[in-house]
């Protein structure tokens, strides 16, 4: 690109981030909006905002070929974002890319089921992340959060801190999922999470300053779909 240009098409990616953030759009939603953007930019070497309907119709041709549905939805909806908020303009082609809906059927395993996997899972972290998120029925990042401060062992309730739709709720702890996580944080003592990441002893885990790693947490959630 042009000087010119790419100076036009920072301060529009500055302010798209901008509004994005004033939009109260999660830090994961940002990131794939703004991804999007700057994918378009690349693929046409310049800046967007003088793309023609005919233009982004064949880019998103291209992309249906080389990229999943999920990915061409969710660069569909930064780029609307981008035309709506930053650019002022109508996204009259919004109907030429229609991802197909996909239904699926969650797996279901039972208590049983669940219990064996967990008693095979030997690191006592892993086995009470697990025990921990399904008995609770979190997802993923809401039982990663979680804080020592978050547990009511009194009243035996569990506060889960912006969920799904950035939303707090209350929900039962049971009395076996209490004493595991009480079992694990007398290993690590983090004062402040419950699940820390784990980079080394038990002694060193105090110091950590994040939550245990998303990667792999999820690696270990996948032996329920094996």
């Amino acid at each position: 690109m042009k000087k010119s240009e790419t100076n036009r098409f920072n301060k529009l990616y500055h302010r798209h981030l901008r509004l994005l953030k004033l939009q109260g759009k999660s830090q994961k939603t940002i990131d794939a909006y703004s991804r999007a953007v700057r994918r378009v930019r690349d693929h046409f070497d310049g800046c967007p905002d003088q793309l023609t309907p005919e233009q982004l119709e064949a880019y998103f041709g291209q992309l249906v070929e080389t990229h999943s549905w999920s990915t061409v939805k969710i660069d569909r909806n930064g780029l609307q974002f981008f035309w709506r908020f930053v650019l002022k303009r109508d996204w009259d082609w919004i109907q030429i890319i229609k991802p197909p809906k996909i239904r699926t059927i969650p797996d279901i395993l039972t208590p049983a089921e669940i219990e064996q996997v967990i008693v095979k899972t030997h690191k006592l972290r892993y086995r009470v992340f697990l025990l921990t998120t399904y008995s609770l029925g979190l997802r993923l990042e809401e039982a990663l959060s979680l804080q020592v401060g978050d547990i009511d062992a009194g009243r035996k309730k569990v506060h889960v801190r912006r969920g799904k739709g950035h939303k707090d709720r209350l929900i039962p702890l049971p009395d076996l999922t209490l004493q595991g996580l009480r079992e694990l944080w007398r290993r690590h003592r983090h004062p402040y999470f419950l699940f820390p990441n784990a980079n080394g002893s038990f002694k060193t885990i105090q110091n950590a300053t994040t939550h245990m790693d998303r990667g792999g947490a999820q690696n270990v959630r996948k032996i329920f779909v094996q």
